[in-house]
């Protein structure tokens, strides 16, 4: 039997309050917070729980935002960080870390993959049609092919 709480199918073999973390919104703090609300005892494994319990679980977990509501939320918060053009509103529009962490040798999973930029001659970067050709370089390099 599945028990199925704010959209969220909950791992049946785990405890109660390790297995309500598995919603969005309801972590290892506030879970203690929902069980004592709902009157159901921690230690219970889910796949135990009477329908009673659930229904009750059910409505504790409705008052608390969850999921997409959640969600919705978080990224509301952050529109209107960027909106008003705050520090950590710039540094989400960069795709940078927004609270302090160092950039210099981290952050590779707000940063993406490492993309090397080295030194490279002229000749080599209009190879690649980063630097615009100068007649007068091609005209060069026309007498060096002869010579």
């Amino acid at each position: 039997m599945a028990v199925r709480i704010a959209g969220v199918d909950l791992p049946v073999e785990k405890k109660v309050d390790s297995g309500l973390t598995a919603i969005y919104g309801i972590g290892r703090k506030n879970v203690q917070g929902v069980l004592e609300t709902a009157a159901v005892d921690a230690n219970k494994r889910i796949k135990d729980l009477t329908a009673e319990e659930i229904t009750r679980l059910q409505k504790t977990v409705e008052k608390i935002p969850t999921e997409g509501e959640l969600r919705t939320i978080v990224n509301e918060n952050i529109k209107q960080l960027k909106v008003t053009g705050s520090y950590r509103g710039t540094r989400h529009l960069q795709g940078l870390p927004s609270r302090g962490q160092r950039t210099r040798s981290n952050a590779r999973t707000k940063r993406g993959k490492r993309k090397t930029i080295g030194a490279m001659r002229k000749k080599d970067l209009t190879k690649f049609g980063v630097a615009e050709k100068n007649p007068e370089e091609e005209k060069v390099a026309k007498e060096d092919k002869e010579a």
